[in-house]
């Protein structure tokens, strides 16, 4: 489907706009990013939108930045900054109803099947923010009850995610398992049974199904309280094998949401659990479980995603039927960003297959992933709380994290200078004083100094950069301004023309000297990788260091490169 004028008019503006700011280089990514968070109604037509952009910034390829500049004009100019993306709350948090500073206890409880991403910052950083605020306390709970043969608790996962917290800021004040607190849920299920709010359950599956949506009771739903503590104490002696019972909860079976009737509490289980082998066969459901423990630990406040109101729903009616008060629930909505494909059960899979490269694979956008990329995590805890705690579900650009990250790094990062895709340039006529010249290490922070840079009379210049220009004059960015020849000998090197060495407006290209020029190895967020040649500077970056490729982006050094070996293995971070 074709795009209406006015969003080519639109996008042909951003690109021109991304144009001039990169000396006529416009990046396709970023300047899609910028048009869908700006307009999320275009996103049914992202692929049209993103072929429209490439096609653009091919054919603006080669026009002078002058030119670029008047085209610009035509168009109207650079547009506004947008506004932010829309914050149902104003990036504010409510008072926690009835909270007393000094007295507050919160609970994160992850289940431990995968590491933290990008989608648990709002956990992560929502709870600090509370923890803080009221100079409370919050704790760390394991969900670690059984679970199925396709989603089990591993025991990898017990200490990374402790690291993942580590590595966010987020230190909790007490760690504690659920798998070490399941002989504290059975006298809570006896106190339920006693109450006549449960019942040992044998039905097969498509039985209770067909019961639950017709809302009628089974047989064993009629027991008295000492049988169904006679039929529960042979669940957890061994009288039933794993399937064959369960103990489940009365609840209303005319209930508006059939999920809700007559949920199971406990169930057997004959799997091996990471931490306690089979020392149990009975284990809690979560929520059950939750019950106990938010009471148990505890818990003032619970905070939560509104996905989980039916699990609200649940303690509450345990709490109510035992006569007990737990604390009141707060809700978040999703947080989602666009471009990060979470999906913990195919990350698991792809790391363990070696497709992926472990966990900090770019792919899996987890924590790991975003700091080997160079993501701040002061940046990620700025771009969460900004959202505050709404409940309105929230899609944005990675573009918007990124511009937190480039605030926090961006005063700090020296520049260094990398072509892809090389083409070895000779220049006749070069002037022989120009073989070294000092380069600043950052535009805008002289304090940052200047590094010592081989230049000519040999240069690599980016292959699209040579093909774009024949016959023209451009000038080698912060150097000289030089003629390409008309056209290109594949068999041999480019041989240039030098022309002369005023700052004259011409297109820039970005170069690296032959001389000490370094191999270098860029992962990119897809998992593919990308080679080129960078200027010697980066082969004396030390592992983790943050650098800009000019005109490419924010990289840093992977860290398990080893110094003095080629290539030099950067993970490419953002624009």
């Amino acid at each position: 489907m074709p795009l209406p004028p006015e969003t080519e008019r639109r996008a042909l503006r951003a690109v021109l706009e991304n144009a001039c700011a990169h000396d006529g280089a416009a990046r396709a990514a970023p300047v899609v990013s910028r048009l869908l968070a700006q307009q999320p109604a275009l996103r049914a037509q992202a692929e049209e939108i993103r072929a429209f952009v490439s096609e653009a910034i091919a054919s603006l390829h080669g026009v002078p930045v002058p030119e670029l500049v008047d085209r610009l004009a035509a168009l109207g100019g650079p547009e506004a900054a947008p506004p932010p993306p829309p914050r149902t709350e104003g990036g504010t948090f409510p008072d926690l109803p009835g909270a007393e500073t000094g007295a507050v206890v919160l609970r994160m409880a992850p289940f431990p099947n995968g590491v933290l991403h990008i989608g648990h910052g709002r956990l992560l950083y929502v709870h600090d923010h509370y923890r803080t605020r009221y100079r409370g306390k919050l704790l760390l709970v394991f969900d670690d009850t059984i679970g199925s043969e396709e989603k089990r608790a591993e025991p990898e996962f017990f200490d990374l995610i402790q690291g993942d917290c580590e590595l966010a800021g987020v230190r909790p004040d007490a760690v504690f398992y659920k798998s070490d607190r399941i002989e504290a849920q059975y006298p809570w299920a006896v106190r339920v049974i006693e109450k006549h709010g449960a019942y040992v359950c044998r039905c097969p599956a498509e039985l209770l199904r067909e019961n639950r949506a017709a809302g009628r009771a089974c047989a064993e739903r009629s027991q008295s309280p000492g049988e169904t503590l006679d039929a529960w104490k042979a669940m957890l002696s061994g009288g039933f094998a794993p399937g064959e019972a369960v103990l489940r909860l009365r609840t209303d079976l005319a209930d508006p949401d059939p999920a809700f009737r007559d949920r199971v509490l406990f169930r057997i289980s004959d799997l091996d659990h990471p931490r306690v082998g089979r020392k149990y066969r009975v284990w809690p459901m979560l929520e059950f479980s939750w019950a106990v423990d938010d009471v148990e630990l505890g818990v003032t406040h619970v905070l939560r995603g509104k996905e989980l109101v039916i699990e609200d729903r649940m303690q509450r009616y345990i709490w109510d039927l035992l006569g007990v008060r737990g604390p009141p629930f707060l809700h978040w909505g999703l947080l989602r960003v666009r471009e990060a494909k979470v999906a913990k059960s195919k990350a698991n899979r792809e790391v363990r297959s070696g497709l992926y490269d472990g966990w900090a694979d770019p792919r899996t956008w987890s924590l790991r992933s975003l700091d080997r990329r160079g993501v701040s995590m002061e940046a990620l805890r700025t771009f969460i709380l900004s959202f505050g705690l709404s409940l309105s579900d929230i899609e944005v650009a990675a573009e918007t994290l990124y511009a937190e990250n480039r605030k926090a790094i961006d005063g700090a990062t020296v520049r260094r200078a990398f072509v892809a895709d090389p083409v070895r340039v000779e220049v006749e006529g070069y002037p022989f004083d120009l073989a070294a010249v000092p380069l600043a290490n950052h535009p805008d922070r002289p304090e940052l100094g200047t590094r010592p840079v081989r230049a000519g009379p040999v240069f690599y210049l980016a292959r699209r950069d040579v093909v774009a220009h024949p016959g023209e004059e451009i000038r080698l960015k912060d150097l000289v301004n030089v003629r390409l020849p008309a056209t290109l000998d594949e068999r041999g090197p480019v041989r240039a023309t030098f022309v002369d060495r005023p700052n004259r407006r011409l297109p820039r290209l970005q170069w690296v000297g032959a001389d000490g020029a370094v191999p270098v190895d860029v992962l990119e967020v897809e998992g593919t990788h990308r080679t080129g040649l960078a200027e010697r500077a980066v082969a004396e970056a030390s592992a983790r260091q943050i650098l800009q490729f000019e005109r490419v982006g924010f990289v840093r050094v992977d860290a398990g490169w080893t110094p003095g070996t080629e290539p030099v293995r950067v993970v490419y971070g953002h624009p």
